[in-house]
């Protein structure tokens, strides 16, 4: 990641970077970012001076076929950490202990409070778990980062990206909760310190903020998408029924007048034998 990819985007993207100081040089802290794009997972590790290992779907590490293996071998020698987002009990748990570990060891652990990518470049409401967790249960500083255009770079569902952007991060700086440590099984805590979190993030990325979860928003694109379909194919269906209609009236006006036209030259024909007659037959 640092020596081939990291060279690889300041090439080909040229990204910029401001408050690159205040990441430590040493010891652990907690780098809290907005997710605008699949190459935040690119940009945002290769191109921080230290290592930073993120929780990561586990849909990343056990797609099937050839993608899926390339993939998984990408978030792997990063040194990302799987977590089931399907509601499995457990999962959550295990990703946060395994969060803890990383930032028992030193090193820097990365989340997206989100949960997802942002349907739309909007900012939204921070998850209450993992970030303020990990949080209260070390007493790690939490780092605002705000990804910046790199939804541009690579817009959801697009594989290949677009080339003359300059994406950018913006570093925070590091936020201190040591105040509420212990507090990690209160939920009202862990949602003062996640908005505190979120609010810098706003502040950073200069994003839209919705007080909805991405997942709850990106349901109602959705849903909003299906409607839309639904209502254009039905229209659809209503102008095919409408313009069937139109062309039965006007074949059977085109008949009507057929019909019209061949009784008058029948009584035309009819007028003109008749007046063809001899006198004496009249």
């Amino acid at each position: 990641m640092k020596l081939i990819v990291a060279p690889l985007l300041r090439i080909f993207f040229r990204p910029w970077i401001e408050g690159a100081e205040n990441i430590p040089d040493d010891g652990p802290a907690i780098i809290a970012s907005n997710h605008l794009s699949f190459s935040d997972s690119f940009f945002l590790p290769a191109l921080m001076k230290r290592r930073v290992t993120f929780i990561a779907k586990a849909e990343y590490f056990n797609t099937p076929g050839l993608k899926g293996k390339l993939t998984a071998a990408f978030f792997k020698g990063v040194g990302q950490l799987p977590v089931d987002r399907s509601g499995v009990r457990g999962a959550g748990e295990a990703a946060i202990r395994s969060a803890v570990a990383v930032i028992e060891r030193g090193e820097l652990f990365g989340v997206y409070p989100e949960g997802t990518r942002s349907p739309d470049g909007k900012l939204y409401r921070g998850k209450v778990g993992g970030l303020a967790r990990v949080a209260l249960a070390t007493g790690a500083p939490v780092i605002p980062v705000a990804m910046i255009d790199t939804e541009k770079v690579q817009p959801p569902g697009q594989v290949v990206p677009n080339f003359g952007i300059r994406p950018g991060i913006r570093i925070g700086r590091p936020l201190d909760f040591s105040r509420y440590q212990g507090m990690e099984n209160d939920r009202f805590i862990l949602r003062s310190v996640t908005d505190e979190v979120m609010y810098e993030i706003m502040r950073l990325s200069g994003q839209e903020y919705v007080d909805i979860y991405a997942t709850a928003a990106k349901r109602q694109l959705t849903d909003d998408k299906k409607r839309a379909e639904a209502e254009r194919k039905a229209e659809q269906k209503a102008e095919q029924k409408a313009l069937k209609a139109q062309q039965e009236a006007e074949k059977a006006e085109a008949a009507a007048a057929a019909e019209a036209e061949k009784a008058a030259a029948e009584k035309a024909d009819a007028e003109k034998a008749q007046a063809d007659k001899p006198a004496d037959e009249v």
